[in-house]
């Protein structure tokens, strides 16, 4: 079984704390992402399960191995870096092979590793060539090669995406999800754009300052997040914030005429005249008379800044009563800046945070 378990884990560098108290169990052959902002730790929390970074408090396992003062080469992992890593006086087999050189793996095993991870990623044709011949995302296949020959209980992988442009960044993506789905791997996988980590991630961790802030299916942090962070870090665009006053069990505050329900009814019960973060995301706004949102206490009234035209969408930036935020509408919406607007909130959808703490108040 090839989990990875940390349990308590802290990372120090003199008085100064970059992992705080990392407690988390990955499942055997699942795909887990680590995603924040940069220098939110997730790097050092990866390099300390490969053992590239010393542990100063805390325990890390692998395949129920505590792993804390084990070197990085008996530790069954591979690391698949950004910068690709490879020897540019090698050919594209000897880079593939040369790790397994080194552990004097048969030489008949070699050549058979290495042809059957070329042909899994389809770069037999380029076996002969050296780096500097090959395209960016073809270095990151022979990266991604070199890593499957050793035959790994776990894949680390530190934003091995962010090198190449956005159509190559899109087409590696599903490339790592069937490789990930072919070999059955556990993987960790580190980066700092929410959409590689929602479309590839069994489950993700967000992490900010060194702290998780949560770990959850990708679903379940678009739909319920624990906090105002993460509800702002995921999504794209992100989450909208408006500071509100709850009035009379309503969020009716400068051209905010907004009456939650349900559960996030009951918990705004107890900030009757205080002031709360209400979240909604720019894909459940619609324009009044355009959008099949119902017509109800739902309304936000405000002025159109920007109109950037998409195709399949449109999306407005729009003054509401002196705050900022996004709406996506559709497509061929006549809409000009300047225009007086009244937008319609998809109620189910709608969020509330605490002013002061930033929880979510009903999840």
């Amino acid at each position: 079984m090839a989990e990875v378990v940390l349990s308590n884990v802290y990372k120090r560098y003199g008085k100064v704390t970059a992992v705080y108290d990392f407690n988390l169990h990955v499942q055997d052959k699942e795909f887990m992402v680590f995603v924040g902002p940069s220098g939110c730790g997730k790097t050092t929390t990866l390099r300390m399960v490969a053992g590239l970074e010393e542990i100063s408090d805390g325990t890390v396992r692998i395949a129920e191995k505590v792993v804390n003062d084990m070197p990085p080469k008996d530790r069954d992992i591979a690391m698949v870096f950004q910068n690709y890593a490879l020897y540019p006086h090698m050919n594209v087999y000897e880079n593939m092979a040369f790790g397994l050189r080194l552990r004097k793996t048969p030489k008949p095993e070699i050549d058979r590793r290495v042809r059957e991870a070329a042909k899994i990623l389809q770069i037999e044709h380029l076996l002969e060539r050296k780096p500097k011949e090959l395209s960016g995302g073809q270095r990151q296949r022979v990266a991604l090669g070199r890593a499957i020959v050793r035959e790994p209980k776990v894949f680390l992988m530190d934003e091995p995406l962010s090198n190449l442009d956005a159509k190559l960044r899109v087409e590696m993506r599903s490339q790592i999800q069937k490789l990930h789905r072919r070999l059955d791997a556990t993987v960790i996988y580190v980066t700092h754009d929410q959409v590689e980590a929602m479309t590839m991630g069994t489950r993700i961790v967000v992490m900010r300052d060194g702290h998780i802030m949560q770990v959850d299916t990708p679903l379940n942090l678009y739909d319920t997040p624990k906090n105002k962070f993460v509800a702002g870090f995921i999504g794209s665009p992100s989450m909208n914030f408006l500071t509100v006053t709850v009035r009379n069990g309503m969020f009716d505050d400068r051209g905010v005429t907004v009456a939650p329900s349900g559960a996030l009814a009951n918990a705004l019960k107890a900030y009757e005249g205080k002031q709360v973060w209400m979240g909604i995301r720019p894909e459940h706004l619609g324009l009044r008379g355009v959008t099949n949102i119902s017509e109800g206490q739902n309304v936000l009234k405000g002025t159109v800044e920007v109109v950037e035209p998409l195709g399949a969408q449109t999306d407005l930036l729009v003054d509401v009563g002196g705050q900022s935020l996004t709406a996506k509408v559709e497509g061929h919406a006549q809409v000009r800046p300047g225009d007086n607007v009244e937008l319609l909130v998809d109620l189910s959808k709608l969020h509330a945070f605490d002013y002061q703490s930033e929880d979510a108040l009903a999840r």
